[in-house]
């Protein structure tokens, strides 16, 4: 299944927000479209929005031809799409990397978008080999199937096909190498055990959905060789931003000694924001703690906090691996000196 498509004259987005209990495209021409869905997390994950903010300047240059908007209104739908999800740096790098070729016309902002899509894919097959390849490194001699933890979906459905911190989970399943995957259910909407379960599902993987409190103690009783996870954004000095209870899975991973990986393109890599102090933290609607399918389980004072990321520190990070390698920042390295090879 492919996330996200350009289909024609227009894009075609899975409806994630549907899945598991159903298939459902969304078919996107206007810009007040895309930013709804991206908002209420119809499409998702790094990759994908990387993916979505190149297309979606497409899909602006068409409304505007449409509506006779001029240059300024073009450039502030454009803005409005870039801004409205501020953790995730996929997507600003997306918009940015074609809005530079609006004056050479629509086809060539386009064609430029399709290429990033189709890296994107590349660069997913890359780091999963590489991830893999270092993990049954770490494991050492015993070379035993591997039992893997995972939090938040970063397969297919998170890029434009195959996955990154899943995608090393798949690459292990080919080789022969995975035992079983513990997939935390992942708030916030339960992404974990609604994507992440039916991908593996999908595949005929092996898994198990728990809660995310159960992380840690499944780490700590020895249950779990390795965590791998993805990244809505990577700062200069290591730092990672994922989603929330991320930390918490790491944590774990370095009291019981095993690594705790993070898998992303190396789009997500953003050298411009020094520490993981300068990402700024997404808030979902409250509701989602206060609530049990519209019915209040808080009392009506209570008051809801519901971040959608926390930050890793690097120093908890054994190893983050991108298509063009991997670096290991619990040793020092950072991905501001890591060069490009």
């Amino acid at each position: 299944m492919r996330a996200i498509e350009w289909v024609d004259d227009h894009l075609v987005l899975v409806d994630q927000t549907e899945l598991p209990r159903r298939s459902m495209s969304l078919h996107v021409r206007t810009v007040g479209e895309l930013v709804e869905a991206i908002v209420r997390l119809a499409v998702r994950g790094a990759p994908a929005l990387g993916v979505a903010g190149a297309l979606g300047v497409v899909v602006a240059i068409d409304e505007a031809e449409r509506a006779g908007y001029g240059p300024a209104e073009l450039q502030a739908s454009i803005d409005r799409l870039r801004n409205c999800r501020p953790t995730a740096v996929n997507l600003a790098w997306g918009v940015d990397a074609v809005r530079p070729l609006i004056d050479g016309g629509r086809a060539q902002v386009l064609a430029a978008a399709l290429r990033i899509m189709a890296e994107d894919e590349r660069a997913n097959r890359e780091l999963s080999r590489l991830g893999a390849d270092w993990l049954l490194t770490a494991a050492g001699e015993t070379r035993r199937p591997l039992r893997i933890l995972t939090h938040c979906n970063t397969g297919a459905l998170a890029t434009s096909a195959w996955g990154t911190a899943l995608g090393i989970v798949r690459e292990l399943h080919a080789r022969g190498h995975l035992h079983l995957v513990y997939a935390d259910e992942t708030r916030p909407l339960l992404q974990g055990s609604r994507l992440t379960a039916w991908e593996l599902a999908d595949e005929g993987i092996r898994h198990r959905v728990q809660v995310d409190s159960a992380a840690a103690g499944t780490i700590l009783r020895g249950l779990v060789d390795a965590a791998v996870i993805g990244a809505d954004r990577i700062a200069a000095n290591g730092d990672t931003a994922n989603k929330i209870g991320s930390v918490g899975v790491a944590l774990a991973c370095a009291d019981a000694g095993i690594p705790f990986v993070v898998a992303a393109p190396w789009s997500t890599v953003d050298l411009a924001t020094p520490d993981g102090a300068a990402i700024e933290i997404e808030h979902r609607d409250p509701a989602e703690v206060l609530e049990f399918a519209g019915v209040r389980t808080a009392p009506a004072t209570s008051e809801g906090f519901n971040p959608a990321f926390d930050v890793t520190p690097a120093r908890l990070i054994t190893s983050i691996v991108t298509e063009r390698g991997v670096i290991e920042p619990s040793r020092g390295d950072r991905p501001d000196t890591a060069g490009t090879g």
